[in-house]
């Protein structure tokens, strides 16, 4: 069972409302209904979470790129809605059978990856070329630790949270009570 709830910035404080997953087939579909809820292009915050299993937070400001934070990766991974956010914190691409990850292998841009360059069936087999089904999806904490510090949630916090986390993220923010009346 899932939770969501958008928390709107304003003036005098936050303002709540509840998001419809049923409404939400991709990450741009919650990335509009965040931007709709802006007052003033101000500060979104997106809450989501499965039951006692994951969190996660998407921070949207204005037109400026969404920030994106995921509790546990591996159990968000096996839902819907978390692998919108795992696919999109791993630079996961639908069309793509290569999960390029970050870079890890120590190659600069334009370098060789020697992991994942291939260029038939064959080939793939022989080089061990990992595909985004054998990839492992990191357990534990993904994404910006650090999305919600200037509102009063560090990230030491936000890394350590789990159960009742977004309850105790609303409580810092100061947005308790409208959280709960959403709930």
């Amino acid at each position: 069972m899932y939770f969501a709830a958008l928390l709107a910035r304003t003036e005098d404080g936050w303002e709540a409302s509840d998001m419809e997953l049923d409404d939400v087939e991709s990450l741009s579909d919650l990335i509009d209904l965040a931007r709709a809820a802006a007052v003033d292009d101000d500060t979104v915050v997106a809450l989501i979470e499965q039951e006692d299993a994951w969190f996660g937070v998407v921070r949207v400001d204005g037109e400026e790129d969404p920030r994106y934070f995921v509790s546990n990766a591996s159990a968000a991974s096996r839902s819907s809605y978390g692998s919108m956010l795992t696919d999109e914190l791993l630079g996961s691409d639908e069309e793509d059978d290569v999960l390029d990850v970050l870079d890890l292998d120590g190659t600069e841009d334009g370098e060789d990856d020697p992991v994942a360059s291939f260029t038939d069936e064959e080939d793939d087999a022989e080089d061990g070329a990992v595909t985004a089904a054998a990839e492992p999806v990191p357990a534990g904490p993904l994404g910006d630790p650090r999305l919600l510090d200037d509102l009063g949630v560090g990230h030491k916090q936000l890394m350590g949270l789990n159960g009742e986390a977004l309850s105790e993220i609303a409580e810092s923010l100061g947005a308790t009570e409208v959280l709960e009346a959403v709930r």
